[in-house]
This record gives structure tokens, C-alpha cells and sequence, in this order.
């Protein structure tokens, strides 16, 4: 490492010299490998892909192969090798970055047309001592339309001693004329075992003492990058003084401890604010950044929801066995709603985060967000109770965590009103003024019996529920609810009007003429949800008022009731501008309590 000239940094001193030391990209090598033996090379190259996945260095690496003669000099050259040796003249002047024959461009700094004229002047002259001029040019999609279009003729009809290299990370920059005149690759991202792999060869190699965890660290970091990694790995060994753990990567990387991210993660989707604010303050000071706390989380948000659809995501080697074991715990915990809604509040919240002026009040902000979010139903457990029937409990309901916000303490299903399914919870809107909020007990509804459904069909056998419990017109809309059927659900609470109801038989009247025949739909459906066939008929009769009708009906009843309640006209007095709102129904527990 001291060594008699000057220090080079891994990422040069690495950097591979023929095909067999790409990494990762296993079917360029396959393709160009068997082009050069069976003679089937390409006049264009066109190698693309993320940052530091070895663009440059297989442009060089191909250069060389195209004009290495090998040991045995000009007599025993027998044409381009898949193998260069690297050391003939040739190798070396095209390592070293001096060959005549060879020219790079960065066409970053020299995007002009002018710049293309030089090039394409000097591609008509046989090469001076190679078997190939080649041309490298750098991030070409920075080059001009105008430089581009003077390339064209060139690109498409070169000498044959000339062949022609270009590299780029915005291949969509490109124009669709030059894509079509070379042979693409993509360079793939390097996946982290292979970086795990190559890092710790390289860490041998340098004789520096790195744990196994160390190193997951810097190849996670490095995000598929073989540079970035080795520029990383670099950096930790100087952090390090020679010994590095997992500490001293993290504390040089500025990341979160990983199992601090488990508990944090945690604490928020159990509705536990206070903790979560708690252990976010103690990454801070202990270094972390907000930001990547935040970005960690979204990683174990999208790791989690993996785990969960496919089981197999966390018997991955490179995952540390407490990550996976809490990992698959959480996953039985936690349901995909809230792992979905987890992800959609975090990535918003990480956006915000970038932009605030203090990302540490940005990401705390995010965390109650989520936290306060964490009791409330899914939407689907919201629409079984506006259908009337009990929500299923979920998995990570299941654990019998209390709700901790009051926010969540008040949203419970004994404290939702009562109402026919489609029916507003309140009638006011959202004006200016206090508002008194007035409550009353209600009975408890109960299912018709058998005399009341005798009354209301006039048929003796009325009150016998034909398969799927459908006994009352009522279950008829909880039943659409609860099939997902909106358009007919809504039907039947705004649009209709009972006129007769019986197991098997319903006759309706709608209000005005609907352009789509629900009434045989609902014929249909009723068929396949209960297993029995449904005549449903329209009448011209009037009927019994909308569901709807009878929903605004009640709540006005009750908005007079409680009007007329003394508390409540006491309130009114003394704030003259306050209304009544809405109605919440209440227990008897809450009189007691």
C-alpha cells in the first residue's frame, strides 16, 4: 500500500483488463467473445448503463482486443483475440492511454459539429501502426443535433478499418437514427453478491482487515456500482485505519442502525408516537441523517410487502438472519393495506423531507402522519361498516394494540350511527362558527321478524330466508356493498322505491329512466350471490320513500330531538352562532364512565 510511486486509488488500480475481469455482465462478454472468433464484428458499438458499471473500461478492454497482436509480435498475429495478453506494444499504449490510433472523446466538453468534422476527417486515413482505429466517444448523448446528424453518413457506411465505440447513461438522448446503426448492450446493474464477492478480493488483495457485514454495507451502498463501491471501500479503509466494522462504515455512511430502523418502523405502524419520536431522536444524535433514516424505512417497506407476496424474498443469503427473522414476523403482523398505505405516506413524506428547510421536523412530521394512521380501518373494513355489517379484523388488529391517537380512539364501530346503508352521517356543512356535537342512545336495530315481514309482503311465508340471508330489502344494498357493486348499490339507495318485497320477488319503482337495465342486473347477480333465482320487476306504483329519503328523514327527527334537549338549548344560548352539526350515537358505558 505504501509503495515507490503514487498512491492509486482502488477503482483505477482495479479496473479490469479483459473480458474475464467484467463483472456482472455475463452476456456482453458471451456476445462480443464469440463475435471476435467467428469474425462478426460490428463496424458501432453502443454500450449503456448506470454509473460505474464498467462502460469505459469494456470500451478499452474491446479497443485493445481489436488490436492486440500478442507476444509473438507482428509475424504471429493472427487478427483480434477475445483474450488480449496485455503486453504488446499495442495493449500497453491503449492502457496507458497513448495510442495514436485509439482516441477518446468526451463529448460532454466537445459537443459541437466542428468537433465531429475532426473526427470524421481523420477516419478516412488507414491507421498508422494498429489494426483498427477506434474511436471512443464518451457520454454521447451530450453531443448536438447538428454534430449527431454529421456523423450520421459516417456512422452508417464507415472504412473498414474503423469502428466506432460510444458510451452513455441517457440512452433515451439518443437519436433514434444512431441507435440504429450500432450494436447495443446494457450493462446491467451489478447485483450486491457479486459486489460482496469482488470487495472482499479487493480488501485481500490490500491486506485490509473488513468484516463480512462491513462490506454488505459499502455493496448496498454502492447501488450496483462497481466504481461507487470500490471508491467506497477505499474510503472505509482510510476511515478505518485498516481494521473496519460495521460501526465505522455506518458512522463514514451516515446511516441508520439497521435494527433501530426495525424498532422505528414498529413503533409507528402500532400507532406508538411517542416512541417513534423517541428512538428518531436518538439516530439523530447519534449521527443519523433524517433523510436516509426515512429512505431506510421506505427500503424496509418494499422489503417487508415482498416478503409478504413471496415468501422465498427472505431465505436471501445476503439477508442477516435478525433482519429476517424479525422481517418474517412483521409480515404476519402486518397486512398488505397498511404495508401499501405505509409506503405511499413514506415516499410522500421523503419528498417533503428533501424540500423543508429542516428535514428532521419534515421526518418527524411524516412518522405522526403515519403513526396517527396506523388504527384507522382499510378502506375495505370502512365500506363494511357503511353496509352495516362488522369489519374483519386484520391481522395486525389482531394483536390487540390499543388505539393511541385520539384520533383512533374515537373512529370504533360502536360509535358509528346507525343509519340505512348510503345515508350521509350528518347534514351540516363545513361553515364558520363552534359547533355543538349532541348525543342521543338509540335502540339497538334487530333484523325484521317474522310477523313484521308478513305485514310488510302480505305473503305468510315471508319471513323463511332464502340462501345468502336475504330476508329484508335492506340486505339486498349490503349485499351489493358488499360485492363491490357501487353503480347498483347506489341505485338502489338514491333511485328506488320499494313497492314489494319477498324472498325471490322484488318490485320496484325507480325515479326516472336509466339508461343501463339494472333491474335484470340485479336479477342476475341476486342469482349468483344467494344461489336462488330473483324476479325483480319495475312498477309504477309508488312505493315505499328512497333509502336515502328515509336515512335524511331520521336524522332530521333526531336534529329536532335534539334541539329540544335541555343541555343543549343551554349551549345554544350562551353561543349563539354554534349549530348542531352531526349525530353520534353513544353506549351506555359512556353514561356510566
Amino acid at each position: 500500500m505504501g509503495g515507490d510511486g503514487p498512491y492509486r486509488v482502488l477503482a483505477r488500480k482495479y479496473r479490469p483488463t479483459n473480458f474475464s475481469d467484467l463483472i456482472g455482465q455475463e452476456a456482453l462478454v458471451r456476445t462480443v467473445t464469440n463475435a471476435i472468433r467467428t469474425g462478426r464484428l460490428a463496424h458501432a458499438f453502443l454500450l449503456t448503463g448506470v454509473r460505474g458499471v464498467g462502460k469505459t473500461s469494456t470500451a478499452r478492454i474491446l479497443a485493445r482486443a481489436l488490436n492486440c497482436i500478442g507476444t509473438g509480435g507482428e509475424e504471429g498475429d493472427e487478427g483480434p483475440t477475445a483474450e488480449p495478453c496485455g503486453v504488446c506494444a499495442h495493449c500497453h499504449a491503449i492502457a496507458e492511454d497513448r495510442h495514436v490510433d485509439v482516441m477518446e472523446m468526451d463529448a460532454a466538453s466537445r459537443t459541437g459539429v466542428d468537433d465531429i468534422r475532426e473526427l470524421i476527417d481523420s477516419v478516412r486515413y488507414r491507421p498508422t501502426s494498429a489494426r483498427y482505429k477506434v474511436y471512443i466517444v464518451d457520454e454521447v448523448h451530450m453531443l448536438s443535433k447538428q454534430a449527431f446528424n454529421a456523423l450520421l453518413k459516417t456512422l452508417e457506411e464507415p472504412p473498414p478499418h474503423a469502428k466506432f465505440i460510444f458510451a452513455t447513461t441517457e440512452v433515451r438522448r439518443l437519436p433514434v437514427t444512431v441507435l440504429s446503426r450500432c450494436q447495443r448492450f446494457d450493462l446491467r446493474r451489478v447485483d450486491a453478491t457479486n459486489l460482496v464477492a469482488h470487495f472482499q478480493f479487493v480488501a485481500e488483495k490490500e491486506n485490509a482487515e473488513i468484516t463480512e457485514g462491513a462490506i454488505r454495507l459499502i455493496a448496498r451502498a454502492a447501488d450496483g456500482s462497481v466504481r461507487d463501491g470500490l471508491s467506497l471501500l477505499d474510503q472505509a479503509i482510510a476511515h478505518g485505519g485498516g481494521a473496519v466494522g460495521e460501526a465505522e462504515v455506518r458512522d463514514m455512511l451516515g446511516l441508520a442502525d439497521r435494527e433501530r430502523v426495525f424498532e422505528l418502523f414498529a413503533a409507528v405502524m402500532k400507532g406508538e408516537t411517542a416512541s417513534a419520536l423517541d428512538l428518531l431522536g436518538e439516530q439523530y444524535r447519534a449521527g443519523a441523517d433524517p433523510i436516509a433514516v426515512l429512505e431506510d424505512m421506505l427500503g424496509l417497506t418494499h422489503w417487508l410487502t415482498r416478503v409478504k407476496l413471496v415468501p422465498a424474498v427472505a431465505s436471501d443469503p445476503g439477508i442477516p438472519e435478525i433482519e429476517r427473522r424479525q422481517g418474517q414476523q412483521m409480515t404476519v403482523q402486518l397486512s398488505m393495506p397498511e404495508l401499501t398505505r405505509a409506503w405511499q405516506m413514506l415516499l410522500k413524506g421523503l419528498s417533503e423531507a428533501r424540500s423543508a428547510p429542516n428535514s428532521l421536523m419534515a421526518v418527524e412530521m411524516a412518522l405522526v402522519r403515519l403513526a396517527y394512521a396506523a388504527d384507522l380501518p382499510s378502506p375495505a373494513d370502512a365500506l363494511r361498516v357503511l353496509d352495516g355489517s362488522s369489519p374483519k379484523a386484520t391481522p395486525a388488529k389482531s394483536a390487540a394494540r390499543p388505539p393511541t391517537s385520539p384520533a383512533a380512539a374515537s373512529v370504533s364501530e360502536e360509535a358509528l350511527p346507525a343509519v340505512p346503508p348510503g345515508a350521509p352521517e350528518s347534514t351540516g356543512d363545513s361553515g364558520g362558527g363552534q359547533t355543538a356535537l349532541a348525543e342521543e342512545r338509540a335502540p339497538e336495530q334487530a333484523q325484521p321478524t317474522k310477523q313484521q315481514l308478513e305485514a310488510r309482503t302480505g305473503e305468510p311465508n315471508a319471513g323463511e330466508a332464502p340462501a345468502g340471508g336475504v330476508i329484508c330489502f335492506e340486505d339486498v344494498v349490503a349485499l351489493a356493498g358488499r360485492h363491490r357493486e357501487m353503480d347498483l348499490r347506489h341505485w338502489l339507495v338514491s333511485d328506488v322505491h320499494l313497492v314489494r318485497f319477498s324472498p325471490g320477488h322484488i318490485e320496484l319503482r325507480q325515479n326516472e329512466v336509466v339508461l343501463k337495465p339494472l333491474a335484470g342486473e340485479l336479477g342476475e347477480k341476486l342469482q349468483v350471490w344467494t344461489g336462488r333465482r330473483w324476479m325483480v320487476a319495475l312498477s309504477e306504483e309508488p312505493g315505499e320513500p328512497t333509502l336515502e329519503e328515509q336515512a335524511e328523514v331520521k336524522i332530521a327527527a333526531k336534529l329536532r330531538a335534539a334541539e329540544d334537549d335541555p343541555l343543549v338549548r343551554q349551549v345554544l344560548k350562551i353561543f349563539p352562532d354554534a349549530r348542531i352539526a352531526g349525530l353520534r350515537e353513544s353506549d351506555e358505558s359512556d353514561d356510566n364512565g
